[in-house]
């Protein structure tokens, strides 16, 4: 009963909320879009013609937010472990980011080209539990760091998702390794109970 009445509380926070609201009127996948065009209007994160690559796509929202700034010329690769609809100008790949097989498949799709940007909304499958939640979120955030290392173009940035938790500062630490600046963003789309935040890499160093 007790799930019953959370999930109704859910559904009715989540129809209520006016970041869905502005994103089903302005055509965007999920209200994750605002998320992204608030974090990259502050740092000028987009121009036309760029190789973006979108990690943890799925439904596509932030792909539809960086298609409105690259341009056709740009070149936009987004993978996710869920199927996600396709969009046009959008190269898809369905695959774990943990496995190699999904990673080679992103490898292949660059053809040995570097990126211009990473951005990365991945999440685990959250279970409540907090401690676990957090380490399996920032595993992800780590693989995609790694990721960065090889397949960014330096002096490009890097934007990625992390729960709040006592691995943060670690994995801060970590970022300022590889970029000139690494700031914190909570975007106001993010829910305030929500412990997800985003750093942002500015400047790959090497």
């Amino acid at each position: 009963m007790k799930s019953a009445r959370t999930s109704r509380a859910w559904i009715k926070t989540h129809i209520n909320d006016n970041f869905v609201r502005k994103a089903n009127h302005e055509g965007y996948r999920s209200r994750a879009a605002y998320k992204l065009q608030e974090i990259a209007g502050r740092a000028a994160l987009f121009s036309p013609g760029m190789t973006v690559i979108d990690l943890g796509a799925a439904p596509g929202s932030w792909s539809q937010v960086v298609l409105e700034s690259v341009g056709p010329t740009g070149k936009v690769f987004a993978l996710d472990m869920l199927d996600m609809q396709p969009l046009p100008g959008v190269t898809f790949i369905q695959g774990d980011f943990r496995e190699e097989d999904a990673l080679a498949a992103l490898k292949t799709m660059l053809g040995g080209k570097q990126a211009d940007l990473v951005i990365s909304d991945m999440s685990p499958n959250l279970t409540g539990i907090r401690v676990s939640d957090q380490a399996h979120g920032m595993y992800l955030a780590e693989l995609a760091l790694m990721f960065c290392r090889e397949h960014l173009n330096p002096g490009q940035n890097f934007l990625v998702k992390v729960f709040q938790g006592s691995d943060f500062e670690t994995f801060r630490q970590l970022m300022q390794a590889d970029f000139a600046k690494v700031v914190i963003r909570k975007p106001k789309a993010s829910r305030d109970r929500s412990k997800e935040l985003y750093l942002l890499g500015l400047k790959k160093i090497i």
